[in-house]
């Protein structure tokens, strides 16, 4: 696809430090045509362990608009504590958030400096598909500059989401290079009680990088190999917070393929949102897991003076698929004077449920992948950005069973508008909110509904191990009129 245009660049948006605020198999990706390096390597030397968490700097919107610039290079940044070369937004391995509320408009120039080409996906935002908005089939070259023109509608939900490259077949390798970031809309906080109104906020990016010599490694990736995780670009870093104090943690996978079941010892995850929804009642959890690019959005209370650790614990996805080991992601340290008990809200935000709207039409998505785990399919077919593979009508709902044929779990994700998840291997399921991400079992299914809402164009349906949609686990959908 050439879609391409120059324009000039615009003015910065206000950069603001954000640590409190107020108010599957042995698969390979293709190359990222990056420079190769040395023999691969699965820790990094020398690291810097244990620093205090430091939250992305931010990008915010004012008045309604949000106007910046972000330039793609691969550059030697710091990494975990070491410096690497990677492939980084503004010069940053964890670039700023996006920070800006319902009903603003974002206008950002994409300058690329990376070869052979690139673009920007802002994932979960409902948001137009085409043109300058979240078009995703477009190729930024180098030396280009794209003007990204988003215009989100006022019933844009607050939550957590993120933005990274969409580039097929380079999802994955640029991505797993360092194209990603997180993007906050801002509202969550008006559906907590007074007492919580000013709570301190913490990004908890999951980013994971593999070494090669002095390099994120971005060719050949392997989905199981050992890999470095991070929270927010750091190993291990140490959170603050105080007894009996309430925190609002934004947990984002924003890795390339991998999962996470994560566990703060001794503690339990109150949920407050999910993929960019806040949920209609808030759950609590002892494990959350989160499958390739899902979101929640938490309440974390300090526990007792001393410390605890936010872990990832064992994961399987499936005979065909990986095990994620065990590895601590960072250190909770409650100390201080403690803070008076807050009750925690339980009924939180107006339902959203499809499930009593008609049904324009029932289809079956069916993942599939050849028994070497080198080639992936929707419906039998491989992804061709010329074909429209689902045509669906604006303003209908329809239902949608999502079918694993493989041996390995698939992470489900939908362009432009969110879904609700029905039932799980036939079981029902409510899960207080609707979604962008959802986990397909192996040898299983789901069933969702989905509603197409105030935009029309061809947007794209695909698994979200990145490695498995640059092989070909993608599908075009056209919402017409």
């Amino acid at each position: 696809m050439g879609f391409r245009t120059k324009l000039s660049c615009c003015a910065a948006a206000l950069l603001v430090p954000a640590t409190t605020l107020s108010g599957c198999g042995s698969d390979a990706a293709p190359s990222a045509a990056t420079a190769s390096s040395p023999q691969p390597s699965s820790s990094v030397q020398g690291a810097v362990q244990g620093a205090r968490l430091q939250d992305p700097a931010e990008l915010v919107s004012r008045d309604g608009l949000l106007r910046t610039r972000i330039v793609v290079e691969r550059r030697k940044v710091d990494v975990g504590g070491r410096k690497l070369w990677a492939l980084t937004y503004n010069g940053r391995y964890m670039p700023p958030t996006l920070r800006i509320r319902p009903g603003d408009t974002v206008e950002l120039d994409f300058v690329n400096r990376l070869s052979p080409y690139t673009n920007l996906h802002v994932h979960g935002l409902h948001v137009s598909p085409s043109g300058h908005a979240d078009n995703v089939l477009i190729h930024i070259h180098p030396d280009e500059t794209f003007h990204y023109s988003y215009r989100f509608p006022k019933s844009l939900k607050p939550g957590t989401y993120w933005y990274h490259s969409h580039a097929h077949p380079l999802s994955a390798p640029q991505v797993a290079g360092g194209l990603a970031g997180v993007i906050v809309v801002d509202g969550l906080r008006e559906f907590l009680p007074p007492a919580l109104r000013n709570v301190t906020e913490h990004v908890i990016a999951l980013k994971d990088f593999q070494v090669q010599g002095d390099a994120v490694k971005t060719e050949g990736l392997k989905i199981g190999a050992p890999t470095n995780r991070t929270v927010n670009g750091q190993l291990k870093p140490t959170i603050p917070i105080r007894p009996g104090e309430v925190q609002l943690w934004r947990l984002a996978n924003i890795s390339a393929n991998i999962y996470y079941k994560l566990r703060l010892r001794g503690q339990r995850f109150t949920v407050v949102g999910r993929d960019g929804f806040p949920v209609d009642t808030t759950f609590a959890r002892d494990t959350l897991v989160l499958e390739a690019g899902a979101r929640f959005d938490v309440l974390v209370t300090g526990g007792p003076t001393g410390k605890t650790v936010l872990e990832t614990l064992p994961y399987n996805t499936g005979p065909a698929g990986n095990q994620f080991p065990q590895a601590d992601l960072a250190t909770v340290v409650s100390s201080g004077t403690p803070v008076p008990p807050v009750a925690l809200p339980s009924a939180f935000a107006p339902p959203e449920d499809l499930s009593r709207l008609p049904i324009a039409v029932r289809r079956t998505v069916a993942f599939s992948e050849n028994s070497a785990g080198t080639k992936y399919y929707i419906n039998g077919k491989q992804f061709d950005p010329n074909r429209v593979d689902f045509t669906s009508k604006l303003g209908t709902v329809e239902e949608w069973t999502v079918r694993n044929d493989s041996n390995e779990e698939h992470s489900f994700h939908v362009h432009t508008n969110h879904f609700q998840l029905m039932s799980i291997n036939g079981w029902p399921h409510h899960g207080h909110s609707l979604q962008d991400i959802a986990d397909v079992p192996a040898k299983g299914h789901i069933v969702i509904r989905i509603r197409m809402t105030d935009y029309t164009g061809k947007t794209v349906v695909h698994c979200h191990i990145l490695n498995h949609e640059d092989a070909g686990m993608m599908a075009i959908q056209e919402i017409v009129k």
